[in-house]
């Protein structure tokens, strides 16, 4: 683990802001640099969905595997036209989620997968993920002990 919380430091990283899970549901709202408002999400397909629109319009990170649809054909992606930044870092980390906010950094597309580093932000905790699923599950884990600490807490104080 590092710590290296304070700073998102990559021009596609984005922060996860979650307000609820539960019933198989992640929900909540993704922000990036280049756009001020959250982007909605209700599961994580859509997290993929627009973090993959954003690498891809950003050319950054390079895909190792170009998308294939069902049919077999290939579909290349260009990069944008120079996208401007409109939030800086520290407007990204102010953002909050009622559950647990996470700052995502991928650095590697590769494997048809992401590679890169996930900080929970509400614990100051950094770790290397190796592909989308291990960045779920390391999720799920982080707000599962968050449920289960607020529950403990909110026991206490019925007793």
């Amino acid at each position: 683990m590092t710590e290296d919380f304070g700073y998102i430091d990559s021009p596609n990283g984005i922060v996860l802001c979650i307000d609820r899970n539960g019933e198989g549901r992640t929900e909540g709202r993704l922000y990036h640099g280049y756009r001020e408002q959250g982007i909605p999400f209700m599961g994580y397909e859509k997290i993929i969905r627009v973090a993959e629109e954003l690498f891809n319009a950003l050319g950054f990170p390079f895909m190792g595997t170009n998308d294939r649809d069902i049919y077999g054909n290939t579909h290349y992606y260009r990069k944008k036209e120079r996208m401007k930044r409109i939030l800086k870092d520290d407007e990204l980390l102010r953002q909050h989620g009622h559950l647990g906010t996470f700052a995502i950094r991928v650095q590697h597309r590769q494997h048809s997968s992401w590679q890169g580093k996930v900080t929970y932000l509400e614990e100051n905790r950094s770790v290397h993920f190796r592909s989308l699923l291990e960045l779920i599950k390391i999720i799920d884990g982080a707000l599962d002990d968050a449920e289960r600490k607020t529950g403990a807490e909110y026991s206490d104080e019925l007793e």
